[in-house]
Parts: C-alpha cells; sequence; structure tokens
C-alpha cells in the first residue's frame, strides 16, 4: 500500500495552507474592495446629489429674490406701462435665470411681458398656475406644469402691494424645465459619467423634471425606493433596483423649498469594472511572492525530511552490520531527529546482541560452525525481499558414506570440518557458507553472476580434490550452480535447479560442475577418494 513519505506530506500540507492562506486573502481583498468601491461610490452620489440639491435650492431662493426686489419697485410703476416694460425686460436680461416674465394685475390682466413676442399683454390669465399665483397673495414656487408651447416649466412669484397695502397683483418669472436652454437645465446639466450613470429630479408627484435622456421629461417614476425616500425628505443613498430593474448606486436629497428629490445614481456594474483589473494586479503580485515561497517550501521540506527519511530506510535494513554505522552518518540537525537517532542507536546495539547470540544458536551448524538450514532460508527470504540477485552452489561430498565405513564417524566428522573450511578459504566475507544437512553444503554469493559463480565452484572443486584430507587421502565434490534470478523466477525454483545440477553431476561420474542448464565442467582423471 502506497504511504506519503513525510518530504511529501510537510510539502503538500504547507502548500494546501499556503494556497489557503492565499485564496482566503484574495477573497478578503476582494470583498474589502467590493465593499468599498460600493461605500465610496454611494457616498460620491450622496455629496453630488446634496450639492445639486443645495444649488437648485439656492438657485430657486436667488430667483425668488430677483422678484422680490422688483416687487418691491413696481407699487410706483404700474401706471406707467413703458416703465413695467422695462422692469420685465431687465429682469429677463439681468441673470438669465427666467425664460419668461410677466407683471399680472389683481383682475387677471397682464400689465408687462419679457420676451414681448408672447402677445399676452392686455390679456387675461388662463393658466391655472398663473392664476392660482393671484389668489396665493404670498411668495410662491408652482408645482410643474405644461404651458401653452408644450414645454414643461416652473412658475415662480411675487406679490406687489401698494404702500398703503392694497393689493396689486404680482411679478413672476417662468423657467423651463427639461430645455436646452433652461437654466435650470444649464445648472444642473449633465455633469457626471457617461457609463449609464444617471442624475435626475423628481417633483413631489413623481414626475421627472431633469434626466440625461429628454425624451424621459415628465415621466411618472414608480418602483424606485431612493425616489419614495428623497419624496419622505430624507438625505442618504442606498442600493437598488430602479425602475428599469438596474441594480444601481444612488445618492439622494431633497431640495427644501420645492419638495423636489435629486438622485445620483451608478450602475453596480460599472463600479465594480475596474475591480476584476484590480484584483488580476494582486493576484499577479501573490504570485511573485508564492513561487519562491514554494520552492523555499520546497528545499525546507526536503532538508527537515532527509534525517528522518534516512532513518527511515535504515530501520528496514538494520539486521545488516553496516545498519549502526549508516545511522551514525545521518546528520540529526534538529531535536527530535537526534533523539531518534541516540534511541535507534541504543535499540539496535541491544537488539544486535540478543539477536547474535541468538542467531549464534540457531543458525550456526554446530559440528562445522557454517550457518545451518535456518540460516541459509533466513538469507534467502531476505535477499528476496531486497531484490538482491545472488548466485548459489550446492555441493556433496563424494562417496562419503566410504569414509564413515572405513574410518569411523569421529573421522568422518573431521572431513566434514575440513571441507566446510576450504570453502570459508575460496568464499568473500559477504558471501555465505552453508551445511544444509549430512555431507552436502551450500554457498551463496550476493551479486554474483552465473559464470563467476561456476569459477568459484571450479576453484573449490580443484582445491578439495588436490588437498589431503584428515584420513589421510582425498575426497572430491559434485557441484551444481544456478542462479537468481537468472535461473528461475522463485528461489525454492532456483535451489531445486541447483540441486539437479548436483546429481546431473552425481550420474556422469561425480568430481565435477554443472551448470544448471548448461554443460558440465570436471576432471574425469581426478581422485575419487
Amino acid at each position: 500500500m502506497y504511504r506519503l513519505d513525510l518530504r511529501r506530506l510537510i510539502l503538500l500540507l504547507t502548500i494546501a495552507a499556503t494556497l489557503l492562506t492565499l485564496l482566503n486573502s484574495f477573497h478578503a481583498s476582494y470583498r474589502t474592495l467590493h465593499r468599498q468601491l460600493i461605500a465610496q461610490t454611494l457616498e460620491a452620489n450622496r455629496a453630488y446629489a446634496a450639492k445639486l440639491a443645495h444649488s437648485t435650492d439656492n438657485f430657486l431662493k436667488a430667483a425668488q429674490q430677483q422678484l422680490a426686489y422688483s416687487a418691491a419697485l413696481l407699487p410706483e410703476l404700474f401706471d406707467r406701462p413703458e416703465r413695467l416694460d422695462a422692469e420685465v425686460t431687465r429682469l429677463k436680461g439681468q441673470t438669465g435665470t427666467f425664460n419668461g416674465v410677466f407683471i399680472v394685475r389683481t383682475d387677471g390682466r397682464v400689465l408687462a411681458t419679457a420676451p414681448n413676442s408672447l402677445g399676452l399683454v392686455g390679456g387675461v390669465l388662463k393658466t391655472r398656475e398663473m392664476l392660482a399665483a393671484l389668489s396665493a397673495r404670498q411668495p410662491r414656487i408652482s408645482a410643474p406644469y405644461a404651458g401653452v408651447r408644450g414645454y414643461l416649466l416652473v412658475f415662480l412669484s411675487q406679490p406687489v402691494f401698494a404702500r398703503d397695502g392694497r393689493y396689486l397683483g404680482y411679478v413672476g418669472g417662468a423657467i423651463h424645465l427639461g430645455k436646452h436652454d433652461g437654466s435650470l437645465q444649464a445648472l444642473l446639466g449633465n455633469h457626471y459619467y457617461q457609463d449609464g450613470s444617471q442624475l435626475y429630479v423628481v417633483d413631489a408627484n413623481r414626475h421627472l423634471l431633469h434626466h440625461q435622456d429628454p425624451s424621459r421629461i415628465g415621466e411618472v417614476v414608480t418602483g424606485n425606493p431612493a425616489v419614495e425616500a428623497v419624496l419622505r425628505g430624507e438625505e442618504g443613498s442606498r442600493q437598488l433596483l430602479d425602475s428599469q430593474r438596474t441594480d444601481m448606486l444612488a445618492g439622494y436629497a431633497p431640495v427644501a423649498s420645492t419638495g423636489w428629490g435629486v438622485v445620483a445614481q451608478r450602475p453596480s456594474a460599472a463600479t465594480l469594472a475596474a475591480l476584476d483589473g484590480l484584483m488580476l494586479e494582486i493576484l499577479f503580485d501573490a504570485l511573485l511572492f508564492f513561487v519562491p515561497l514554494l520552492v523555499a517550501i520546497w528545499w525546507l521540506s526536503k532538508l527537515i525530511a532527509r534525517p528522518l527519511r534516512q532513518l527511515a530506510i535504515t530501520a528496514r535494513h538494520w539486521e545488516f552490520s553496516t545498519a549502526q554505522e549508516q545511522i551514525r552518518r545521518v546528520h540529526s540537525w534538529y531535536f527530535e531527529a537526534e533523539q531518534l537517532k541516540l534511541a535507534m542507536l541504543g535499540g539496535l546495539a541491544l537488539l544486535h546482541g540478543k539477536l547474535g547470540r541468538l542467531n549464534q544458536e540457531n543458525i550456526t551448524d554446530p559440528l562445522t560452525g557454517l550457518v545451518n538450514r535456518r540460516g541459509q532460508q533466513f538469507a534467502l527470504e531476505r535477499w528476496q525481499e531486497q531484490q538482491q540477485p545472488f548466485a548459489v552452489i550446492v555441493l556433496d561430498i563424494d562417496h562419503f558414506k566410504q569414509v564413515n565405513d572405513n574410518h569411523g564417524h569421529d573421522v568422518g566428522d573431521q572431513v566434514l570440518q575440513h571441507v566446510s573450511h576450504l570453502m570459508d578459504s575460496v568464499s568473500r566475507s559477504s558471501d555465505l557458507v552453508c551445511r544444509s544437512g549430512g555431507e552436502e553444503f551450500v554457498l551463496l554469493l550476493p551479486e554474483t553472476g552465473l559464470e563467476a559463480a561456476t569459477q568459484v565452484a571450479e576453484r573449490l572443486r580443484g582445491l578439495i580434490s588436490h588437498t589431503q584430507t584428515p584420513t589421510g587421502s582425498f575426497v572430491t565434490i559434485s557441484t551444481g550452480v544456478a542462479h537468481w534470478p537468472g535461473s528461475a523466477s522463485s528461489v525454492p525454483a532456483v535451489l531445486k535447479l541447483a540441486d539437479e545440477a548436483l546429481y546431473r553431476a552425481k550420474r556422469n561420474g561425480r568430481n565435477r560442475v554443472v551448470v544448471a542448464g548448461q554443460r558440465e565442467i570436471g576432471s574425469e582423471d581426478a581422485p575419487l577418494g
């Protein structure tokens, strides 16, 4: 079963934590900037609407003051038509506030107008708002209404009283709304962005008095929370769906003198359009920091995990004699690794001491001092687990029964010790010399090819056949050689092939080496003992 190592685990956890932190920071930045842009736009719209509402209120008050000044002059002029004409001409031309100026007597007859082209002098008023100004007898700003020429306008009037208090009539001025040459239109103008933003003015009846789209002048606005709030006299801002069902950021403020409302609103999408680009810049800057951080994390995870990884690898093979030296070489530069290293060294020393004594008894042949069959099997299992290739030489002393019959078992034991000594002399320190039983021996050669093992077997055969035994005579051996995994895929199969090669050597005359699956090597004229 696959398991993550510590380095990858540290790397994954750190990267995951860093990414989550980055994403959380990115999301938090987005939400903060989102709220900030919304709040700034709402406040900007509120301030803009309040400024225009205040300017509109001041504009209307200034217009009323102009009429009031004129009304103070008119009582002495009511019976002098040329002076009245001069006064209305002055009023209209002085500031350009009014599109039309009128002086009206109490019976509704028009005494003077500017411009003269209106053709109303001498006539009697029929316009309801102008007649309402007569009956009001006080300064008045009319509700917006449609004039005789179809223009939407508002009428301001100031009563004229004689010195004795008699009511003589009024002086009034008409201001066009929504007309390009209107003074109020010039005041409000198109001061806002061309991105779907809107600036409009509504009267108390929700009629549009001013709008960027002239075709909407006079339209009744419904379903707009900002309009409802401003007509209640409130000043503020809010995010809303306007009457066109567009998500808007609206600021609003009332015009105190008229009950009108000024609303400045901008589409939320336009406000947030810059946010995407800003977030991309933030992401790019974050990545410039994240990439070096990732490299640093990778390097640090490797540095942290290396001592524990080395200790873990050594722990898998600590039955080897080199395990202690490998553990000592581990650079345990931090506390936990150092303590683990010390504990492993202590435990390994203790374990090797106990296992050494135990194994010496359990895996050693008491007669020859060689590894017995149990030790041989243990070594083969370990090598197979480690996927370590090896060669096996199986040998048997020829006609050993005759040695026992002729010289006794004690001498036979000496011959066995003699052969085991010669086997030790031709083996390396890494080789394993085993007595598998009776007069049969096994020589295991790790990391050795078949050809090299065959040469070792032939050298051993020659050495034994030319070395005098304790009996005073010579003995010979028959040998079978095989290789794992070269000769077979499983260890038991390799041992079986080596045994079969040994038996073939015996059948073919003994005193020879037979390689599994190959021709035999031997000396037909060597002494048979």
